[in-house]
């Protein structure tokens, strides 16, 4: 297939990108270039060197002999998006082009309407590019996890057969998300199923877990196809923090009680999930939905795994937790679909924890330990040493 990748530059667009390529088939990369930018408004940077996108792209040409056709411009450009897919003339359109962090949507009144204004006019934007140039178009939008909440309930796949007063029917599992980040994607899956429901096309929403990991078999071909390894508070996720901390003989700080659970997923995982959604398309109308992660786990026993795993001395401290969110707490969720359709997940095990560490040895001389501690606050008013503006390339 053919196959156009928006935010192809990113942590998760990369390696799915050299993924998509090497399973045979012809890859696109569009990408802005504006999670690179936040980098430099944050003063932060990723824990393994990147390359540079044409260095990238030039390195997988030269690993595979396969080339990517590459467009640098931004989503909330209607007209660009018009153009990028009228010259790719994709058969599936994977969505990673968003701001996809919930710390940098919580910052501050700027930071949370760029998010939401960045994340749904560029989902709106190619949502009707594909609608007015080819319908049949899949659509694979990534989605999250975050959605849904907490609820006291089990979570399904995306739809809910619910019972009231006598009649039935079949309703989207209803959104509780948890922060200004979350709330667009909720914008989002509701925009896309409308286009499904009303103009007959295709998508896929794959609601996806806290993805940890920074290699894949394509991205270890060479040190310049390496993707990102953000540990920051802002960008970073919970299991690098922990890996980082560890190193560096910092004190794991777990946020509050530790019981908040959520469904994690591997990198490697991840990008094959990207690849079974693209081969095994929907029918025409179709909005369907793949609760995309493998494991349940609480921020203590990923604190506790590390604590286990590292060979030194590793302390577990708890610290108030910057967000608004139950620490204890029902969760179960449903996640069948994508292992029904050939899904052989690659858990969160010691030998994985331990190869996590041994990357995070090999550069610990990058770690800077100030950019760890949470500064931004979901209370209102309590931010620590906001930035001055949203950097954008427009």
């Amino acid at each position: 297939m053919r196959i156009l990748i928006l935010g192809g530059d990113g942590y998760l667009g990369w390696p799915c990108a050299l993924h998509l390529s090497a399973a045979g088939h012809e890859v696109g990369v569009l990408d802005n270039l504006a999670r690179r930018a936040w980098d430099r408004e944050l003063g932060y940077e990723s824990l393994v060197p990147i390359a540079a996108l044409p260095d990238r792209i030039d390195a997988w040409t030269r690993v595979s002999g396969r080339r990517m056709d590459v467009f640098v411009g931004d989503l909330r450009d209607a007209g660009f998006v018009h153009a990028s897919l009228r010259a790719f003339r994709p058969d599936t359109v994977v969505h990673f082009g968003e701001q996809r962090s919930a710390p940098y949507s919580m910052i501050d009144r700027e930071h949370a309407v760029f998010t939401q204004v960045n994340n749904v006019v560029g989902t709106l934007n190619v949502v009707f590019a594909i609608a007015e140039l080819d319908p049949r178009i899949h659509l694979i939008k990534l989605g999250t996890m975050g959605e849904y909440g907490t609820p006291n309930i089990d979570i399904e796949e995306g739809w809910l057969t619910v019972s009231h007063k006598g009649r039935t029917d079949r309703v989207l599992y209803p959104k509780r998300a948890g922060s200004m980040y979350h709330l667009s994607k909720v914008h989002d899956s509701h925009n896309v199923e409308f286009a499904c429901r009303t103009w007959n096309l295709r998508a896929t929403d794959l609601n996806q877990g806290v993805v940890y990991g920074h290699w894949t078999e394509e991205s270890g071909c060479d040190p310049v196809l390496a993707t990102r390894f953000d540990y920051d508070q802002v960008f970073g996720t919970v299991l690098n923090r922990f890996a980082v901390q560890a190193a560096i003989g910092y004190p794991l700080t777990v946020y509050g009680a530790g019981g908040q659970t959520r469904g994690v997923i591997n990198l490697i995982d991840a990008v094959d999930c990207i690849r079974i959604a693209a081969e095994n398309p929907p029918e025409a109308g179709e909005f369907r939905v793949f609760n995309q992660f493998t494991e349940q786990k609480s921020v203590g026993q990923i604190a506790q795994s590390i604590s286990r795993v590292y060979p030194g001395r590793c302390r577990i401290e708890s610290v108030e937790d910057p967000r608004v969110e139950a620490e204890h707490h029902y969760y179960q969720a449903a996640h069948t679909r994508l292992v029904d359709l050939g899904l052989v997940p690659n858990l969160m095990d010691d030998e994985f924890l331990s190869s996590l560490l041994s990357v995070v040895e090999r550069y610990r001389h990058r770690v800077r330990a100030e950019v760890i501690p949470p500064t931004v606050s979901w209370r209102p008013n309590a931010n620590v040493a906001a930035p001055r503006r949203v950097v954008s390339t427009r």
